[in-house]
């Protein structure tokens, strides 16, 4: 079981690689939907 002292050294590299690739992925659809259309 994971403890709260453990916990943020997990979540906090989680968030900060999956929230840009979120954001870049978006960023992407939103430059092809311009080139397409």
């Amino acid at each position: 079981m994971i403890t709260l002292n453990s916990f943020p050294s997990i979540f906090v590299p989680l968030v900060g690689l999956v929230f840009p690739a979120i954001a870049m992925v978006s960023l992407f659809l939103h430059v092809q939907k311009k080139k397409n259309f």
